[in-house]
């Protein structure tokens, strides 16, 4: 057995010493063609070496430029958090709860004073209670319902009931849906402010509260509403 063992050693080295030679004519044919060929390969061999240059310089830009971005969406995003700022989808996943002190937040940015959560399971109807920039009081409904979700009226009359109950000025009712034709009609017809999704999207933008009266009824999004707007703006 050491005999075969010591052959198949000394067959591998054979090898391998045959592979070296190969490799070393190869290598020495290769110097011989690119000396005497310098001239025509030299232009090509420069093209490649700079072309390989300008490919990996490319991708560490765009590498760099994807990292830059990344960061600034990223800082931006927490300066928005800072500033009480949340995407819809964040809106979404909030509690209840989350979403009351969330439109205080918004009420309070916009100059609203005394501004108190109150919502409970007595909270005869009322969520949130302040006083709007120019001295009025208000009453506010918050409803944190799924987007396919709609209103209907006899949520929309609660807050009306709760206006009376506090002597408010303002009824305004929030919600992360739309609102049913006949809730929308209800809200408009007893000036209470319908703060639908679309609306409460300009308003986490930095549209004032005060300023989504002049829209209260209108954008829900569906043709009844577009021709409307067009009808009444155009």
């Amino acid at each position: 057995m050491a005999a075969a063992r010591k052959r198949r050693v000394s067959a591998a080295r054979r090898r391998r010493q045959q592979r070296f030679k190969i490799g070393a004519i190869a290598g020495g044919v290769g110097v011989v063609v690119l000396v005497a060929f310098w001239n025509v390969i030299w232009p090509y061999l420069v093209g490649a070496l700079v072309l390989g240059g300008v490919t990996a310089g490319g991708w560490w830009f765009w590498h760099t430029d994807r990292f830059i971005r990344s960061g600034d969406r990223q800082w931006r995003h927490d300066e928005a958090v800072k500033a009480g700022h949340r995407t819809l989808a964040e809106v979404d996943s909030m509690t209840g709860t989350e979403f009351e002190d969330f439109v205080v937040d918004l009420c309070r940015r916009d100059g609203c004073t005394d501004v108190r959560r109150v919502g409970g399971s007595h909270d005869n109807g009322a969520d949130v209670l302040g006083v709007l920039p120019d001295g009025r009081s208000m009453v506010i409904q918050c409803k944190r319902y799924t987007p396919k979700s709609k209103i209907p009226s006899r949520e929309v009359r609660d807050v009306l009931g709760a206006r009376v109950h506090f002597k408010a000025d303002v009824a305004i009712f929030v919600a992360t849906t739309y609102f049913s034709g006949p809730a929308e009609k209800f809200a408009t017809e007893n000036d209470i402010l319908a703060v639908h999704r679309d609306h409460l999207g300009l308003w986490n933008n930095g549209a004032s509260l005060l300023s989504l009266g002049t829209v209260n009824g209108m954008g829900q999004g569906d043709r009844r509403h577009r021709e409307r707007w067009k009808e009444t703006y155009e």
